[in-house]
């Protein structure tokens, strides 16, 4: 009878461990996912405060290459629009989406502000008399900056969505995961040619006026 009841004895020991370490590993292994997924949100943010840079920028440029005798309207109403329908995507800025479609649709929306914008700068390039202006300077300093940022962001947060993903579908935190409701997230997936920043490059930035040509000396 002792016999059997030290056995019984180690077997709950044997039992109590067991669920011990399974418990441990369980915990572990949740507060790694929150872990990494506070991880994806914070990388997320990011994107959206360099996001929100660039789009504050945008005014003042507007403004600034308004002023320029006889610029092409129609390219700052296509800067502007598409500003505009960036602000009509509807996406939690403080955490990252798990649906592609809405990634994708945000992606969209700020693709053509980038395409908007890179062709407003390269016009202004017809207009030396802008472009040589302090305030114009300063703008250009600061979107070339803020394009930058944008695409190191970006980067920071697919390795963050990388690093979640691979922990959500790894065996055996799969299943923790679905049980605690952690799915994947998507990428940034540019469109081709999307993935650089836009170029803003003025190729006559602080560079004096070509001298005029010597008109030709009239014949005797």
């Amino acid at each position: 009878m002792n016999k059997f009841a030290l056995g019984c004895g180690v077997l709950v020991v044997i039992v109590l461990f067991l669920a011990l370490v399974v418990g441990l590993y369980f915990w572990g292994s949740y507060n790694r996912l929150v872990t990494l997924d506070q991880e994806v949100n914070k990388r997320w943010g990011d994107v959206q405060t360099v996001y929100q840079r660039r789009a504050d920028l945008i005014p003042n440029l507007v403004n600034t290459v308004a002023g320029a005798a006889n610029f092409e309207k129609s390219t700052l109403t296509e800067v502007t629009n598409a500003r505009a329908s960036v602000g009509q995507v509807k996406i939690d800025p403080n955490k990252a989406p798990t649906d592609p479609a809405q990634l994708e649709e945000f992606e969209r929306a700020q693709a053509r502000l980038g395409g908007a914008l890179s062709r407003l700068l390269f016009v202004t390039e017809n207009y030396p008399q802008l472009t040589a202006t302090q305030n114009f300077k300063e703008l250009q300093a600061q979107l070339e900056g803020t394009e930058n940022r944008i695409s190191v962001e970006r980067n920071n947060y697919n390795g963050a969505v990388q690093d979640f993903n691979t922990a959500v579908r790894r065996f055996p935190t799969n299943t923790i995961a679905g049980m605690f409701g952690f799915s994947s997230k998507p990428f940034f997936a540019s469109q081709q040619g999307a993935e650089k920043a836009p170029t803003v490059n003025f190729p006559n930035f602080g560079s004096p006026a070509p001298a005029a040509s010597p008109a030709p000396a009239a014949s005797p």
